[in-house]
């Protein structure tokens, strides 16, 4: 799998990402800013995770992805989504990057200040264009994945 994780910061969940690609998959870390992308390479150059290949850190703005159309088969973000400018502008980037039928995968955390309602997440995702495919957990912490529409 190609996998896009949209506001890495300090890679709390890039490692797993990374596991979870598979051998011959590829993670691709996004942060717009580099002291973030730092600590990630940082936390990469670690004993525990020196075997870990497949991540490739990219400094830039899910408001102007710097990929190719239909790039990705997975993107998902882990509480940043409220904390982005233009939420719906930046799911469209995340869209386009997205191979037909890629899933996103919204996960949000009650301790964050910017916490959404799932109610908020679902509008916000189908608003963008992307067809709601599973919500998992509770008022604690939740996941929404939505599938992107094939092309017809």
């Amino acid at each position: 799998m190609r996998i896009l994780e949209v506001g890495c910061g300090s890679g709390a969940f890039t490692t797993f990402a990374a596991k979870a690609s598979g051998i011959k998959g590829e993670v691709y870390a996004l942060d717009i800013q580099p002291k973030m992308l730092m600590q990630l390479k940082k936390k990469l150059s670690r004993p525990e995770n020196r075997d870990i290949k497949n991540i490739k850190l990219v400094e830039g703005d899910v408001h102007k992805l710097p990929f190719d159309d239909n790039s990705f088969d997975l993107v998902y973000t882990v509480t940043v989504l409220q904390e982005l400018p233009d939420k719906n502008r930046a799911l469209k980037e995340m869209k386009r990057v997205m191979k037909p039928g890629g899933i996103l995968a919204v996960t949000e955390f009650l301790l964050d200040p910017d916490y959404p309602l799932k109610s908020t997440t679902i509008k916000l995702g189908e608003e963008a264009g992307f067809i709601l495919d599973k919500v998992a957990g509770n008022l604690w912490n939740y996941t929404v994945r939505f599938k992107a529409q094939k092309s017809m």
